[in-house]
């Protein structure tokens, strides 16, 4: 199949794990034997234009501006992957192109200004609930009612006006919680497909990184992101690594017991080799996530999850068998005591499910049939009376 992949690059003074992604799917694709053309907008290389923020605001406002079509036509592909817009592309071009379109949402941006549906400590779904203009009133891109206002008129009209979700064929949700809000939204389900992300991380033989007793937590130190709240529960006598970094380490420091250690922020690559070596990934997460990939490198390494309820790694931890779960409002040592007797026992059926879900294999399977389904609604809609 002939497949032209649409993304945006976000900039690289942010690690992107979206960005990651695109570039293993292009080159899993290729290896699957397909033909692939990445048509790509960069961050980096656009913004050293002085007019950038006024151009992309206008671009995202109208939906209008720069946009692949031309060049997608010139390619002829037999379908288009569309994975972020935002905010190098124009979304309006998508109803011009009249052949197979899969689009996969890697966030919640077409419900949420933020594109986390998370705000003031809490989910929030007050835009994809009817009203659209809260985006705006609290400013919930960047804290800024200024770089709110292009996305609060792009989605006056609410979601249902997007351009991409309305024009898909396929669209790709990467996890049954991120399927389920997009579905209460009002995407019809039979549009949906549930695709999970894949990890290429060195599974664990069994053999290395003997449990060494200490706790992992590998995540952006943000609020959303639930670690300094983590933090100010900590048991004093249980060890715990901190890795990544963010706007809250200073806090996070201050907040933390002895036992706790801040590793700072590690490569993919270095970070993967870690983790076999400790007793189990620590995923205190407040917000609803999508489908991180620290989740499947923690099961590729054999090590299970201790998720907070409220994220798709809750759900999916739950699901797969892969660890425990836990309630904020929960003393947090006996759970830490429990999960010691639990996990080790459960090492090698994470790495099972690692196998069975989350490879470069398991993901060309499901994307291919996707793709398929994707033809054939494209064919039946051109078929179609007018």
């Amino acid at each position: 199949m002939k497949i032209a992949v649409v993304h945006s690059f976000y900039t690289s003074a942010t690690p992107s794990g979206e960005n990651a992604l695109v570039r293993d799917q292009v080159r899993a694709l290729h290896t699957a034997g397909h033909e692939v053309e990445l048509f790509a907008a960069h961050t980096d290389e656009l913004a050293q234009d002085p007019l950038y923020p006024l151009r992309a605001a206008a671009r995202v406002a109208t939906g209008r501006g720069h946009n692949p079509l031309a060049r997608l036509r010139a390619y002829a592909p037999d379908l288009v992957h569309v994975h972020n817009l935002f905010p190098n592309f124009a979304r309006s071009w998508v109803r011009h192109w009249t052949g197979p379109l899969v689009a996969t949402l890697h966030n919640y941006r077409p419900l949420c200004a933020a594109a986390t549906l998370y705000r003031a400590g809490a989910v929030c779904t007050r835009c994809p609930d009817g009203e659209p203009w809260s985006a705006l009133r609290y400013g919930c891109y960047r804290d800024s009612r200024a770089a709110t206002l292009p996305l609060a008129w792009a989605g006056r009209h609410g979601h249902t006006r997007d351009p991409l979700l309305a024009r898909a064929d396929r669209i790709v949700v990467n996890s049954r919680l991120s399927e389920r809000t997009y579905q209460r939204a009002g995407v019809p389900a039979e549009r949906l497909t549930l695709v999970p992300n894949f990890v290429d991380a060195p599974q664990s033989d069994g053999t290395q990184g003997d449990d060494t007793g200490r706790w992992l937590v590998a995540a952006r130190l943000t609020p959303e992101k639930g670690v300094l709240e983590l933090l100010r529960q900590w048991p004093a006598d249980e060890p715990l690594d901190v890795i990544g970094d963010g706007e809250l380490l200073a806090e996070c420091r201050a907040a933390a017991p002895a036992s706790v250690r801040f590793v700072g922020h590690l490569e993919r690559n270095e970070l993967c080799r870690r983790m076999p070596s400790y007793r189990g990934l620590v995923f205190p997460s407040r917000w609803y996530e999508v489908a991180p990939c620290v989740y499947a490198e923690a099961l590729a390494a054999g090590i299970p999850v201790l998720a907070f309820a409220g994220s798709s790694v809750a759900e999916a931890v739950r699901e797969h068998g892969t660890g425990l779960v836990t309630e904020w409002n929960k003393p947090l040592a006996p759970v830490l005591k429990d999960a010691a007797t639990r996990f080790p026992s459960l090492r090698a059926h994470c790495r099972q499910v690692y196998a069975d879900h989350f490879t470069e294999r398991a993901w060309i399977s499901v994307i291919t049939r996707a793709y398929e389904e994707a033809v054939r609604v494209a064919s039946d809609r051109v078929a179609a009376p007018a």
